[in-house]
């Protein structure tokens, strides 16, 4: 089950209580205020953007003039096909994500059907999502839609994000280390799996949830965990069961054609 970010923290605050802090491969546990959820990588094994990307933009700089026009051709997309698509791309629950992803990966990834690659691809979600948030605790960039006091594309979500930081995104982290994977399980098709993570970003300047440069350091986020996911010996495990997986779900839809 996937949890708003609020609910993770909700949460974690009641296991706080109930001193049930100690990590272990069913509980959550905070470190530095934050939540450190089961997938593969607890937060301090996870690559600490604070020391590898720059700053958010100053608002006087030029960065952000340029930030603040791509906010102003976010909005022109809304109602457009494209805005349909940011919109949608907003919900994070692993089966709308991978959905999302269908027709690039070239198969629905579901828990029933391909659960190697739903297991893999869910955690791998949650790992990139949670890369991004030393830097978000430590910036507190507010996002686009609440600095300039304008409707979002998705306005059920403005509360929820109001108080958590912009820079850097983690939509778009998430989208772009999906991508890496699913490209690596499926390198015939990796370029427009490649295509569908950097659109995946690219809606979160449509939806004024965030910056260009917010998305811009996600996908760089996105690519340095999944880097490190590498070198973990669960995930190494279970991208081999995923790929055999989708060897053999492949094979099977090549013969049924």
């Amino acid at each position: 089950m996937k949890y708003s970010r609020s609910s993770k923290m909700l949460i974690l605050s009641l296991l706080a209580v109930t001193c049930m802090t100690t990590a272990s491969a069913q509980k959550p546990e905070i470190i530095n205020g934050m939540e450190d959820w089961p997938s593969y990588l607890h937060i301090p094994q996870m690559p600490d953007g604070t020391k590898y990307l720059p700053v958010p933009p100053d608002t006087a700089s030029m960065a952000f003039v340029y930030d603040y026009s791509r906010y102003e051709w976010g909005k022109l997309q809304r109602n457009t096909t494209r805005g349909v698509q940011a919109a949608h791309d907003a919900i994070l629950v692993p089966d709308s994500v991978l959905a999302d992803f269908k027709d690039a990966f070239g198969l629905l990834i579901t828990k029933e059907t391909t659960p190697h690659l739903y297991t893999l691809l869910s955690n791998v979600e949650e790992d990139a999502g949670d890369a991004t948030q030393t830097m978000k605790v430590k910036y507190k960039r507010i996002r686009p839609y609440h600095k300039f006091k304008e409707p979002s594309l998705v306005p059920k979500d403005e509360k929820d994000l109001s108080t958590d930081g912009s820079y850097p995104s983690g939509h778009t982290s998430i989208g772009w280390a999906l991508a890496l994977v699913m490209a690596e399980i499926n390198p015939a098709c990796q370029d427009a799996i490649l295509k569908r993570g950097y659109a995946f970003g690219e809606s979160r300047v449509i939806a004024g949830f965030h910056y260009q440069s917010d998305v811009n350091a996600g996908y760089l986020v996105g690519s340095a965990i999944v880097a490190r996911l590498h070198a973990d010996p669960h995930f190494i495990k279970d991208l081999a069961a995923a790929k055999t997986e989708f060897d053999k779900v492949s094979r099977h839809l090549k013969r049924t054609k």
